[in-house]
């Protein structure tokens, strides 16, 4: 089993989603974050007073897939979120050794 988290842009979030879910990818976490990358963040104009944005607002979604859904998983959210532009986000996929479903004790790629 593989864990696939993906950094990605507010806009493509929901393009993201349905593209899984059409896929027959089922059940992702998702997390409001702010960083950086090359990109360093950037300035802005409020009220004629220009500042800097160090930390990007971006969404991070986590998904738990099979190893025989993986490639599927991270093709379809680098088909979908890319723009070309920088600041399109990264994918760190990560293996995992166990898997619990808390309500019935379901273990492994049952409990996916």
């Amino acid at each position: 089993m593989k864990k696939v988290e993906a950094i990605v842009r507010h806009f493509k979030l929901e393009d993201v989603k349905n593209a899984l879910t059409e896929r027959g990818i089922h059940g992702m976490t998702i997390s409001e974050v702010r960083g950086f990358g090359r990109q360093k963040g950037h300035t802005e104009m409020y009220r004629g007073t220009e500042y800097a944005v160090d930390f990007v607002p971006k969404v991070k979604l986590e998904v738990v897939v099979t190893d025989a859904n993986l490639s599927v998983v991270v093709e379809t959210i680098l088909q979908t979120a890319q723009t070309g532009q920088i600041g399109d986000g990264k994918i760190f996929v990560t293996d995992l050794s166990n898997v619990i479903r808390i309500r019935t004790g379901e273990t492994g790629e049952d409990a996916l």
